[in-house]
């Protein structure tokens, strides 16, 4: 294996080296937080391809390969479907708001009263994740180097919070990139072919296996309707896809460049389900399908290969979790503590300036070491990122989704559909469980029947605040409405304008 170790420390290596490269440009808050807004189409489709394609859609998709056949292919396809409908559909709008975070988006539309509990709830979905993937190292690193699963979790963390630290989001972006070349040679030009032909070809792998193994549908069609609602739909509202949208360069980057991530991810869905289906003919009585991705690799690659793959697993594992703990950390910062601390400002306390860039990067390093506090401790990844993701769709999808498509929806309803949306999910788990379909089904009817009925009894959106709203959308981020509804004639003004509104 020396060859294949060779492979990972340059690769490790490499990441630490782009994350101080990333620190000599992240010299301002839009630089760390979201590349200076400044990304061109092919940096932008790899490094949004990089981050939904993580551990689960990698190791987890050739898993379901293993014990649904072709079909297994729905959950990472899913994804793909729900980052082509962002991109073709809302990223335009997403990204000539110029914010930072879902909340400070929400803020803006309903009047400034929103962001608290939605950061709340944002924070911990995007924490949930960021430990989720933490966790996926101590599977790769243990094929690695034969380590404990606390080692493997503690070493592959803190090279992540290194990265993200020093550099924020250029960091995270250049690494991205290396990772989706990595994660494109290793997985869809090395390991799926060379999986196929191991396995006799397809003739014999439909020879070997029952016919239910090549049913589109064989998952199921329940389990396909709740993979919408869940990844579709959770692709729609996520601070981590949000942040990574902040960084198009243009309106057009954003829904071109995502459209042909979204693409990838299609293929790359389909990939993983068809390597997962050879590791079956292969190895028949493997006790779980998540062994399936690391026995293949260790047992039919050839030296150097097989470390190259390991490398794109590692890859995977790491774009996702590098670009959860900076939305986990910048949610945190900007959307809670900023408010909290600007709540003692006004109350007396220093208001003397701070660095923004120390600041976010301070968060960075504190979130990430929760992150692998928790990861050491929490044992089911699946049940974790169910919660996560439950949360999140079942609190945010109705107030977001409205707030972009319903004039009519107030700042009352969406506070209400976020708690009982939430609320709901909780409470439903607990009966039901963890895994149970139902939490999410009846979570989101409750939050969408709240929202609805509350913002129809309270009374209509300010006009002034809508009128910013649609300015905003325009592009036009520096000219708010005053009070009677006209338009800030220059940025001081608006400046004023968006500090009384907002507190």
């Amino acid at each position: 294996m020396a060859v294949d170790y060779a492979v990972i420390v340059v690769y490790l290596a490499g990441m630490l080296a782009m994350g101080w490269w990333g620190m000599r440009r992240a010299k301002s808050k839009a630089e760390f937080l979201v590349a200076g807004r400044r990304l061109g189409p092919s940096m932008y489709s790899g490094t949004m391809a990089a981050i939904v394609l993580g551990g689960a859609s990698t190791i987890g998709g050739v898993g379901l390969g293993y014990q649904y056949g072709l079909s297994g292919a729905w959950m990472v396809f899913t994804i793909g479907l729900g980052l082509l409908a962002l991109s073709i559909f809302f990223s335009a709008r997403i990204a000539r708001l110029k914010v930072y975070t879902v909340s400070e988006m929400l803020d803006l539309r309903y009047g400034g009263r929103a962001g608290i509990i939605s950061g709340v709830v944002m924070w911990a979905y995007t924490l949930m994740l960021a430990v989720t993937s933490t966790i996926a190292y101590a599977t790769i690193f243990d094929v690695l180097f034969d380590v404990n699963r606390t080692v493997a979790i503690v070493l592959g963390g803190t090279i992540v919070v290194a990265y993200s630290t020093l550099g924020g989001m250029w960091s995270i972006t250049l690494t991205d990139m290396v990772q989706f070349v990595v994660k494109t040679i290793g997985v869809l030009l090395l390991l799926l072919p060379i999986a196929v032909v191991k396995a006799g070809g397809f003739s014999e792998m439909k020879a070997q296996l029952p016919t239910e193994y090549f049913d589109p549908l064989g998952i199921g069609g329940e389990t396909i309707f709740t993979y919408v609602l869940i990844y579709t739909f959770g692709m729609l509202i996520g601070q981590d896809i949000w942040q990574r949208v902040f960084t198009a360069r243009s309106d057009r980057t954003a829904r071109w460049g995502g459209t042909v991530a979204g693409t990838y991810c299609l293929v790359y869905a389909i990939a993983g389900a068809v390597i997962g289906t050879a590791a079956k003919v292969m190895y028949p009585d493997l006790a779980s399908a998540d062994a399936a991705f690391a026995t293949i690799v260790k047992d039919e690659l050839p030296m150097g290969v097989r470390g190259l793959v390991l490398a794109a697993a590692l890859a995977a594992v790491m774009s996702t979790s590098s670009g959860a703990l900076i939305a986990c950390a910048t949610v945190a910062n900007n959307d809670i503590w900023s408010r909290l601390r600007g709540a003692v400002v006004r109350d007396g306390g220093s208001g003397e300036p701070h660095d923004e860039v120390k600041g976010n990067r301070a968060f960075i390093l504190i979130m990430g070491i929760a992150v692998i506090l928790i990861a050491i401790a929490l044992n089911d990844v699946v049940e974790a990122l169910t919660v996560a993701y439950n949360l999140l769709v079942g609190g945010l999808l109705v107030p977001i989704l409205g707030g972009l498509l319903w004039r009519r929806g107030t700042a009352a309803g969406a506070l209400a559909a976020v708690c009982v949306g939430g609320v709901a999910v909780i409470g439903l788990m607990a009966v039901y469980g963890i895994l149970a379909n139902q939490p999410i089904y009846y979570g989101l009817l409750s939050s969408l029947a709240v929202y609805v009925v509350v913002s129809l009894a309270t009374p209509p959106t300010d006009a002034a605040v809508l009128a910013a709203w649609r300015e905003r959308l325009a592009g036009n981020p520096a000219r708010p409405a005053f009070e009677d509804g006209s338009l800030a004639p220059d940025p001081a003004g608006a400046k004023d304008v968006l500090d009384r509104r907002t507190g």
